[in-house]
């Protein structure tokens, strides 16, 4: 059997998911028996996290609905945030108050841009991340 380089295995892992590549990681330790926690970042870092990192941004599903200013109209925001969020007036007015804060927090991302939009068209200033 021929010895592979160490590009040529680099290469071979950058054609692996993460379920193949972790696959072979549980393998690799239990026929050496060695622990490879170590390790495993290392080869996924060097190997597949280019595709890995641009899959996780493509498919990301949860967002945080951020308060990032009041603007002028403060009392329209706090009836927003309310209709919101289940906070009661005090908590709301203490939110928008201590802006910048999350409004919500790993919801989908129509109900992010919906939110984002009913707290902007009340003159605040939002971000979703």
């Amino acid at each position: 059997m021929a010895k592979l380089t160490q590009d040529e295995l680099l290469a071979q892992f950058e054609e692996m998911t993460l379920i193949e590549l972790s696959e072979f990681v549980k393998a690799f330790e239990d026929k050496f028996d060695v622990t490879a926690a170590a390790a495993a970042p290392v080869v996924v870092a060097g190997g597949a996290a280019g595709g890995a990192a641009a899959e996780a941004e493509e498919e990301k599903d949860e967002f945080d609905v951020i308060l990032t200013g009041a603007g002028e109209k403060k009392i329209q925001v706090i009836k927003v945030v309310r209709e919101l969020t289940s906070l009661g007036l005090k908590e709301a007015k203490d939110l928008v108050d201590g802006a910048p804060k999350p409004v919500l927090e790993k919801v989908a991302k129509d109900a992010a841009e919906k939110a984002a939009e009913s707290l902007k068209g009340a003159g605040a200033s939002v971000e979703v991340k």
